[in-house]
């Protein structure tokens, strides 16, 4: 069993920028490939990136493209999601996911455990 644990979410001006990480404990979860989604209110949730257990397989939404990087240190069990020019449109609670396969995937049924979420907000 994988826990997840997000932080570095909060509140930001557009323009900006966050971090986001997530730890992971129990299980191999350097095997396992991991992704990012966000939810805002009232909508449903909708992918963000993905990164393969190796680093070398990596996608991303298209509304977050060239804008935000996913990363991963296996050593720590860690991975990020560094947001850069932030919008208000960006604002959700993102949630980090892994999935036993070491491919990444786009699509949230694909992955077999979530963290908690961490919000962030993007101000005008």
């Amino acid at each position: 069993q994988v826990q997840l644990v997000e932080s570095g979410g909060g509140s930001v001006q557009a323009g900006g920028s966050l971090r986001l990480s997530c730890e992971a404990s129990g299980g191999t979860s350097s095997s396992y490939g991991m992704g990012w989604f966000r939810q805002a209110p009232g909508k449903e949730r909708t992918f963000v990136a993905t990164i393969s257990r190796s680093g070398d397989g990596i996608a991303y939404g298209d509304s977050v493209k060239g804008r935000f990087t996913i990363s991963r240190d296996n050593a720590k069990n860690t991975v990020y999601l560094q947001m850069n020019s932030l919008k208000p449109e960006d604002t959700a609670v993102y949630y980090c996911a892994a999935r036993r396969s070491g491919v990444g995937n786009i699509m949230s049924t694909s992955y077999d455990y979530w963290g908690q979420g961490t919000q962030v907000t993007v101000s005008e």
